[in-house]
């Protein structure tokens, strides 16, 4: 009896951590204006007008499931986007990440 109790449990947590972990990227909104946002190096930004920097987090883990490297930056970069937005800037730099999950970027205003 035991061993079908915590199949039962398997059976019914596995499907909902996978199935949230997918779910984690498209709940991120994107802002209106964030299609003008352009990813950048240091070298293209030198006459740009800096507009701060922004750290970023996202969930990296669903309980035991770590999610892709891919769709962790895809969100971190999303969040980046929206809020060069908001700060009025159009251009982010990628800059370090303390930790998988974390990222800092620098904004700039480059367009008039």
């Amino acid at each position: 009896m035991r061993f079908f109790k915590g199949m039962w449990v398997v059976t019914a947590v596995v499907p909902l951590i996978v199935g949230l972990s997918g779910c984690a990227s498209s709940m991120i909104d994107v802002r209106k204006g964030s299609d003008r946002v352009s990813l950048a190096d240091e070298k293209q930004v030198g006459s740009c007008q800096s507009k701060g920097k922004i750290t970023v987090g996202v969930l990296a883990k669903v309980g035991f499931i770590t999610r892709s490297a891919e769709d962790v930056e895809a969100n971190l970069y999303q969040l980046a986007v929206n809020d060069a937005v908001d700060a009025g800037a159009d251009t982010v730099v990628k800059g370090e990440s303390s930790e998988f999950g974390k990222r800092t970027f620098e904004i700039y205003k480059c367009r008039p």
